[in-house]
């Protein structure tokens, strides 16, 4: 049955249906775009519509009103439209032919919406970009508010402020691995701390669309970066990782919103590659990456490598710089698959005499130059106190 979207006249946004697409006005004024129609709900007097961005990301999902939409590119779907058009004028006349077997167009699973407005962490207000499955009466609400410092969900301020007086946590509940500056981290046992890792995960899920851990956080290991005032030590980001993992140094990371495009990205990168250099042994994150963390993990896996090349001394003997692709894996930490992977995406690797070299021209030479002038956040790797424990046994699973 096809589903292709037919255009009919749309009087009234009291006819739109899930499935409708439509022109939408985005956040920015004045800027349409093209989105479609995934629920509907009533506040009071007034429908609002709940609609996906077409070839846009799922964080700009949103409730509009009708204000917002452009009823003149309204399409419905051929097997919607003739429900559509009945429920609002009661008529057959004019009405295309459609299937007479019910719609099978699926609605979209709830846990697409948004269920939360806002959250308040600190000083910080965020408006969440996902679904995260917060308690349905805690959703009904304006705004959650967290205590930033054990990350408990209250109703309003005034539950906070009571929270608070009784929170004696001023930093997460767990190790402090590394310090210089401000900048610090904790090593937190997903099992020793799990109300804390749970929340952590009920956070994270608000920006993170493919994040699916939620209650069993008994297997991971979670490193949270804090900034340090004369208050405490406050959350910036954080990365987790399995306790028995081959291969993944690195299970999911986010930057909240407030800091990212700072550096602390990139930092808590380097940071998992850090504790696998003190493992000695190379890693890499779980896939598929975040289109954001795509692009965090290749600009830190393209200077890194680069790193490398460009230090690379020459090889008198060969009159040439000489280094394998495993020998840059294992001064990086960064897995061989990766390390191919960024090299061909930044096309530096050639087939030269029945075999392949890795070439660097001098405008990528001079690109990392301009880049690492910049001012940059890195790992101080003599600030780190942290020794690797074996998980294998039965007792610390």
């Amino acid at each position: 049955m096809s589903l292709k979207p037919t255009s009919y006249v749309c009087e009234s946004a009291t006819q739109l249906v899930e499935g409708c697409t439509l022109s939408v006005r985005m956040e920015k004024p004045d800027v349409w775009k093209m989105a479609e129609i995934l629920s509907t709900k009533k506040v009071g007097n007034k429908r609002l519509y709940y609609v996906h961005f077409l070839n846009f990301n799922k964080r700009l999902d949103d409730w509009f009103d009708e204000k917002d939409l452009d009823l003149s590119s309204v399409q419905f779907p051929r097997n919607r439209q003739r429900y559509a058009m009945e429920r609002s004028t009661g008529s057959r006349k004019n009405l295309p032919n459609a299937p007479s077997k019910q719609s099978q167009l699926k609605k979209k699973p709830v846990h697409e919406i948004k269920n939360v407005q806002w959250i308040e962490l600190g000083k910080h207000r965020m408006k969440p970009w996902y679904f995260s499955p917060y308690p349905e009466v805690m959703c009904a609400e304006p705004c959650i508010y967290l205590c930033e410092w054990c990350l408990k969900y209250v109703m309003n301020a005034t539950c906070l402020a009571r929270h608070l007086i009784k929170c004696n946590l001023r930093h997460p509940p767990g190790e402090e691995i590394y310090r210089k500056d401000t900048i610090s981290f904790f090593e937190i046992d997903g099992r020793r701390s799990m109300t804390y890792a749970q929340n952590l995960c009920l956070l994270s899920k608000l920006f993170l669309d493919e994040k699916t851990l939620y209650h069993n956080t008994d297997p991971f290991l979670f490193y949270i970066m804090t900034v340090f005032d004369s208050r405490g030590f406050h959350m910036v980001g954080y990365f987790s990782k399995e306790k028995v993992s081959e291969d993944n140094n690195l299970a999911c990371v986010l930057t909240l919103p407030p800091y990212q495009r700072m550096g602390y990205g990139r930092l808590l990168i380097e940071f998992s590659y850090e504790l696998s250099k003190c493992e000695g042994k190379t890693g890499t994150p779980e896939k598929p990456l975040s289109d954001l963390g795509l692009l965090s993990y290749r600009s830190f896996w393209a200077q890194a490598i680069l790193d490398v090349l460009i230090k690379q001394k020459l090889d008198v003997a060969e009159d040439k710089i000489t280094i394998s692709i495993n020998e840059i894996s294992e001064k990086t930490s960064i897995s061989t698959d990766d390390v191919v992977s960024t090299l061909t995406h930044l096309k530096l690797i050639k087939y030269y005499k029945s075999r392949y070299i890795v070439c660097v021209k001098g405008d990528v030479v001079e690109n990392y130059l301009k880049d690492k002038a910049k001012p940059q956040l890195c790992i101080d790797a003599t600030c780190l106190r942290w020794v690797p424990k074996d998980w294998t046994g039965s007792k610390k699973r």
